[in-house]
């Protein structure tokens, strides 16, 4: 479906888990796709584990940038986006999450959209070779649970343990986690079970 926002329109792929107990709600990088491994294998598992899965390509990249540009638009159009996807799943749980940017627009909206936990995957805590200029401060500030899945030669850096609920590093993965999304998949299913 498409849902229109100031920034034009994004597009939302939703995929029904028969007597679902949650929702999650996906979306990707920078200049990635909703089709990423690691996003695919985290859809695959959480719709076997009883979550409902939607998938947004955000209106920045729905419009060709490959940058998501001013984070307060950003996330204005991600809780319109949110709110209507919420309209057509009532009443389930809301588990949001993404890759990369997609982590951090999760993790500065989540107590906006009633999100009740935030999946962040290759949550890049720093551009790579600038530690100084870090974003801890948006898993600290989350409001809600966070689970953390890195890899432990991202160049975006990885994130201290005390800035999340969990913090899951997979040894050889780099910022894509493309070495093996089904672990992705599964240390994200097992998580998000607990707020079903």
């Amino acid at each position: 479906m498409q849902v229109m926002t100031p920034r034009g329109p994004a597009l939302v792929e939703i995929e029904e888990a028969a007597d679902a107990r949650l929702l999650l709600v996906l979306t990707h990088g920078s200049a990635g796709t909703v089709d990423a491994p690691d996003l695919l294998a985290v859809r695959e598992a959480a719709l076997k584990a009883g979550a409902s899965v939607a998938r947004v390509t955000q209106a920045f990249r729905v419009a060709g940038a490959r940058a998501p540009g001013s984070p307060v638009k950003q996330d204005e159009a991600w809780e319109i986006v949110l709110e209507e996807i919420r309209t057509r799943l009532p009443g389930l749980p809301l588990v949001q999450g993404g890759r990369s940017n997609g982590a951090r627009v999760a993790c500065r909206t989540a107590r906006a959209v009633g999100a009740v936990a935030v999946v962040a995957l290759a949550f890049p805590l720093h551009p790579p070779g600038r530690p100084e200029r870090s974003r801890a401060d948006e898993l600290r500030g989350a409001g809600v649970d966070v689970l953390v899945v890195n890899g432990d030669r991202d160049p975006f850096g990885v994130p201290d343990a005390a800035d999340a609920t969990r913090l899951v590093v997979l040894p050889g993965e780099g910022h894509d986690l493309k070495r093996d999304p089904a672990r992705v998949g599964e240390v994200v299913a097992e998580w998000i079970a607990r707020y079903a």
